[in-house]
């Protein structure tokens, strides 16, 4: 039966209940721009009604039933999805840069151009095969060839070094990452169970945070148990978080396998905090790691490789006509360049022969010795500029080179418009989860105004009934 005194307690709940809204505003406004947050509502619910005198009910007001977060699940995981994909357009995108400007001949003069100046100098000597300052110059541009070969070489590799240094780091922050959703595994799974039907939201944005940006850094895979904690899969088996705890990665200086050259490091995990390292490394195919990944091991050494049979193409041709010559004393003659036997690294061990650096008189322009004014070697050399002596037997060393830089061009254009497309995609879902779940000042004032007029209706309401109070009271008197 509906009682005075249970309207006051109608009213109280009321009163707090408002508070309840006035406080998830405030939260609101509060956290307008903190990354992450979700905006926050209170879930009001009718309390069960009386019995009144007669056939009929009378209600008891309302309580709150949750403080809940306003968001879109399928949405938050798009934009963990497309993180993954920006993460790794960021990631490529920075490297290749990098890269274009080692092959920027714009900017300035690279192995085309010294290899250009190298095969005129012997056009300019077999005008004049005994003048000494064209031989000098001949032996200059060939030291020139040479540096710019080690130039790119060390260069390529130094950014190879520099995406382990970044790789380093990024695992690093993994790890911190790692550690803290494990963390706010426990403190969700905590709240969750111990108090019914009550939702950690502020933890929970900041873990949904936390997986975005582990996202933007490798391809991970997410899953919810029945706590409320997740598990983060790395790769296809590399476990990150389960439950409660995390396991940390590693990045570690491993021998060569494959693509990835001696001294690269590699991403290790263990099965277990205690047990043994596997590596990972082959798994991580998204995220600023695949990229890094892929740039350091396929596009780097892709480039290295190419180099390096250009410049033992290059140092072996010259070699050859040079050795079928004579110096200008009628000696025979050895060779013009010195290279490791192996192909790999020629570009960075190549050397113009000690005895021509010492002695210019040896470079060989003579076909027949004792002949001055023979020729016929310097314009054998020369030729070869055009000639297609390339091991696809279609282009010249001139082309092979053009080739390179051009798929270098090619390939960071397509990641810059890659790149482009990935923000404006992030750019539009951002904005529509804003729309959603972000906090909107004109809304929250609308909210803070109708909780505070709620407030003052349910303090008068409890005014009036201790007036009836009051009058039931004086009735005995």
């Amino acid at each position: 039966m509906s009682k005075i005194n249970s309207t006051m307690t109608v009213g109280k709940r009321s009163l707090m209940n408002a508070q309840t809204g006035l406080q998830t505003v405030s939260h609101n406004i509060a956290n307008k721009t903190t990354e992450g947050y979700t905006r926050q509502r209170v879930d009001f619910k009718s309390t069960p009604p009386v019995d009144g005198r007669g056939p009929y009910q009378v209600g008891t007001g309302a309580d709150v039933k949750s403080v809940i977060r306003i968001n879109n699940p399928h949405l938050e995981k798009q934009l963990e999805i497309e993180g993954q994909k920006m993460g790794f357009s960021d990631g490529q995108l920075y490297h290749l840069n990098q890269i274009e400007n080692v092959f920027n001949d714009q900017v300035s003069k690279g192995v085309g151009h010294f290899l250009g100046v190298f095969f005129n100098g012997f056009r300019e000597l077999a005008n004049n095969p005994e003048s000494l300052p064209l031989r000098t110059q001949v032996k200059e541009a060939a030291v020139n060839v040479t540096k710019d070969f080690k130039r790119i070489n060390a260069t390529l590799k130094e950014i190879q070094k520099g995406i382990d240094r970044d790789i380093e780091l990024e695992v690093e922050e993994i790890n911190r990452m790692t550690k803290e959703i494990a963390d706010l595994n426990q403190k969700i799974a905590n709240t969750e169970i111990q108090r019914f039907e009550a939702t950690a939201n502020d933890h929970r944005d900041r873990r949904d945070l936390l997986v975005k940006k582990l996202g933007e850094k490798l391809n991970i895979k997410v899953a919810e148990g029945k706590s409320g904690a997740i598990n983060v899969t790395a790769g296809d088996v590399g476990i990150l978080v389960a439950d409660f705890d995390n396991i940390n990665l590693t990045a570690g200086k491993t021998p060569a396998r494959g693509n990835k050259r001696e001294g690269s490091v590699d991403i290790l995990f263990r099965t277990t905090k205690e047990g043994n390292f596997y590596n990972l490394t082959d798994q991580i195919r998204g995220g600023k790691l695949g990229a890094e990944l892929e740039v350091r091991d396929k596009t780097v050494n892709g480039l290295l490789e190419r180099l390096d049979t250009m410049a033992s193409v290059f140092v072996d041709k010259v070699n050859e006509a040079h050795l079928q010559g004579y110096d200008q004393y009628g000696n025979p003659s050895g060779n013009f360049f010195d290279r490791p036997l192996d192909v790999k690294d020629t570009a960075m061990n190549m050397e113009v022969d000690k005895t021509i650096l010492n002695d210019v008189t040896r470079i060989a322009t003579a076909a027949t010795p004792n002949a001055p004014g023979d020729n016929r070697v310097a314009q054998v050399i020369a030729a070869l500029q055009y000639q297609p002596i390339m091991p696809d037997g279609l282009n010249s060393m001139e082309e092979f080179y053009k080739g390179i830089v051009g798929d270098v061009g090619v390939m960071t254009h397509k990641a810059k418009e890659m790149n482009d497309h990935q923000l404006t995609v992030m750019e539009q879902m951002k904005n529509l989860r804003e729309s959603i779940s972000g906090v909107n000042l004109d809304e929250e004032t609308i909210k803070m105004i109708e909780f505070q007029k709620n407030f003052d209706a349910s303090a008068k309401l409890i005014r009036t009934v201790d007036e009836m109070l009051d009058t039931v009271i004086n009735l005995k008197r």
